[in-house]
């Protein structure tokens, strides 16, 4: 096991424990969890906030940290569960979390609340290092369960080489590239 600092927020300087060479397991980079929660500052206050593919649990408990209501973190994998567990029960955050083992691929209906901020960072690539492109298809369904609030936002950290199909009541209106991978900031479409 290895650690991931937490950079902001009442537990700024502590640490999440990560998995240690599990390439499988992808932890958002240092600078791109900087600058995301630099963006998302003024939105985060109060926020229901839904953390998709979440893997260790960093970035929905970063968003704790800084000041967001509740996070519900989904993943599919149970070493990631058991190590999302261990991570908000060592910091004190179970009664604003909610950790669910659930594949997203299979839908998002299940969820019953609508959420301020999604953040979704889905694997890049499966075990034979062949391209997955599961952030169109994650965008797909979240719109058609209908999980975001008006003024929501959604994050999409991607590989820069996937064709991103966005839904067409989605919009991208702001992106940031950090070397490979692109975050993507979607909202609803503006109605005229």
């Amino acid at each position: 096991m290895t650690g991931i600092r937490i950079i902001g927020g009442s537990l700024k300087g502590r640490s999440v424990k990560s998995f240690k060479n599990d390439f499988s397991i992808r932890p958002i980079l240092g600078r791109i969890k900087k600058s995301l929660f630099d963006i998302l500052r003024n939105k985060l206050a109060g926020s229901v906030f839904l953390d998709l593919y979440a893997g260790t649990g960093a970035v929905g408990i970063e968003a704790l940290s800084r000041g967001a209501k509740s996070v519900v973190f989904v993943d599919s994998d149970k070493r990631c569960i058991r190590l999302i567990n261990e991570n908000i029960n060592k910091l004190g955050l179970t009664d604003l979390s909610y950790v669910c083992q659930r594949d997203v691929l299979s839908g998002l209906g299940w969820l019953k609340e609508k959420f301020d901020i999604i953040f979704m960072g889905p694997p890049y690539k499966d075990d034979k290092k062949e391209p997955l492109c599961l952030t169109g298809v994650t965008l797909g369904l979240i719109s058609e369960a209908k999980i975001l609030k008006e003024d929501g936002w959604i994050i999409a950290q991607h590989h820069n080489k996937e064709k991103l199909a966005v839904p067409e009541n989605l919009s991208i209106f702001r992106t940031e590239k950090y070397g490979d991978t692109l975050v993507d900031f979607l909202s609803y479409k503006k109605v005229t």
